[in-house]
């Protein structure tokens, strides 16, 4: 009896004992799935059999873990609203990814093919994959002839050495934005995001280095100290550029560039295009009238000869194109829109301009000297002991006419035919015959028209009445007052004091 009573009670213990730790049990095992589902391996499952709306939550939960890595949380998150068809939330998830880790070849994983075809996954798979186009292609081509230009220019000696600066450099920023473009085309501005605007630098020398190589090589202008007030506003920009863009990180310039993109800008626009654009519009604006203004004194003084002054007017033109694009370019995108066209004509007169330079470089590079022409013989080796031609003729005349109206060679003592012959690049008998056939004179009596013509203009002159006739014939190019008085009297039938008497008298 005593062996059923002892089982009986064993038997009650186990039934309560279980009764009483069942809710324990129930209550540790829901715990310890709730943790199994709020882990990443449990996220991961739910992502791997494509159960998209339970796998989405518990990546977000773990966004913050420090034992999972965030980009890959988010590339998972990506992929997951991807497989929803959800593309801004995708994009969204993709932008944020690539500013952690920027491997734009995520975005070939198929994962994304069902929204591939969406706006905002189009969008930013054409701006951060780079893609080779034919006009990144022809960009990058003339960028390099612009390059080849500057390298020839800046070799060839020939050219004058303040000429050869002044449009070398002109070209050299041309071609670097250029190439700046190139890169943009491509949207390679991410691979290599020190590209981030590289060229701006330049934004206002355009106009500066066009207008000082023209007055330079029309007029033999020097250069002086308050000159260097135009490259102000280049020294301005360029400290900003490099306090504010140029010595940040790639991978901060890559997160910059990103998120002007979330906000709807081009990755290589910049928050201060706007005033960017007003800016370079008025520069480009201001010096074009100056270059005008240079261009027609150079005209209208006859201070360069047909080829030069052809030259320099297609330069002209051409540069103008240039401000009236941009110009429109920018009053486009100032009122708020965007316009591509606008901007690739405008990029289109730049790539004109360096190819224009390139073929004047090659094919007549005596143009770059401008009024520098007449003085540097190598540069018209044609006219070197070769037969006159109608045309030749004509311009040794131009060249001649320049020499003495302009460079005033007569007022040197020891000028003859030969100094002559050898400023024009010819031979003696070249520059006697331009000289009887177009002005019917003789070398002596040509070089005279020119001194009496100053002579005149200095005795008749308010400031120069006491000046004393030695002093005007010494001015003039004579060794004496002799040769000054007899050359003086063959042309104006009095001695230079009647001469000065006679024209006092007629004004007072």
């Amino acid at each position: 009896m005593g062996r059923p009573i002892i089982i009986f009670v064993l038997s009650l213990s186990a039934i309560f004992g279980y009764a009483n730790h069942t809710p324990l049990k129930e209550k540790t095992l829901a715990s310890s799935i709730s943790s199994y589902q709020d882990s990443i391996k449990w996220a991961d499952y739910f992502y791997n059999i494509q159960r998209y709306k339970k796998a989405i939550p518990l990546y977000k939960k773990n966004l913050e873990n420090p034992n999972v890595p965030k980009t890959r949380i988010l590339k998972r998150l990506a992929l997951s609203q991807a497989g929803m068809g959800n593309s801004s939330k995708s994009v969204e998830n993709i932008n944020k990814y690539l500013q952690l880790e920027f491997h734009p070849n995520f975005l070939l994983n198929e994962g994304f093919d069902p929204i591939r075809e969406s706006n905002e996954f189009k969008r930013i798979e054409e701006r951060v994959i780079p893609r080779v186009t034919t006009w990144s292609v022809i960009y990058l081509f003339v960028a390099i002839i612009g390059f080849y230009v500057v390298l020839l220019i800046t070799l060839n000696k020939q050219i004058h050495s303040v000429s050869r600066i002044l449009i070398g450099s002109f070209i050299f920023i041309h071609s670097f934005f250029i190439l700046h473009i190139s890169i943009n085309a491509a949207h390679y501005f991410f691979e290599y995001p020190h590209t981030y605007l590289m060229s701006t630098w330049g934004t206002f020398l355009y106009g500066p280095l066009l207008y000082f190589y023209i007055k330079r090589t029309s007029q033999k202008y020097v250069f002086k100290l308050q000159d260097m007030l135009h490259l102000v506003p280049t020294i301005i920009l360029f400290v900003y550029l490099i306090t504010e863009v140029y010595y940040m990180p790639a991978q901060s310039k890559i997160v910059l560039m990103l998120s002007r993109m979330q906000n709807g800008l081009g990755p290589q626009d910049s928050n201060r295009l706007i005033v960017i654009v007003v800016l370079k519009i008025i520069s480009l604006t201001v010096y074009g009238l100056f270059i005008a203004k240079a261009y027609n004194k150079g005209k209208k003084e006859k201070l360069l000869n047909s080829k030069s002054l052809k030259w320099q007017k297609n330069l002209y033109v051409i540069h103008i194109l240039y401000v009236l694009t941009y110009t429109a370019y920018g009053i486009v995108i100032i009122n708020g829109y965007a316009n591509g066209w606008l901007y690739d004509v405008s990029t289109a007169s730049m790539a004109l301009m360096v190819l224009y330079v390139g073929y004047s470089a090659n094919i007549q590079p005596d143009v770059f000297n401008g009024a520098y022409s007449y003085n540097t013989n190598k540069l018209f080796p044609k006219y070197e002991k070769s037969g006159l031609t109608p045309s030749l003729s004509l311009e040794l005349k131009e060249n001649l006419v320049h020499l003495f109206a302009v460079e005033k060679v007569y007022k040197e003592n020891t000028i003859n035919l030969d100094m002559v012959a050898d400023r024009l690049n010819t031979t003696r008998h070249n520059a006697s015959q331009v000289i009887n056939e177009h002005f019917h004179v003789s070398f002596h009596e040509f070089v005279n028209i020119y001194r009496i013509k100053e002579a005149k203009e200095l005795l008749t002159c308010e400031d120069n009445k006491r000046l004393n006739i030695i002093n005007v014939a010494y001015e003039v190019g004579y060794n004496n007052k002799v040769t000054f008085n007899k050359a003086f009297k063959k042309d104006t039938k009095l001695t230079p004091s009647q001469y000065q008497k006679t024209a006092t008298e007629s004004t007072s």
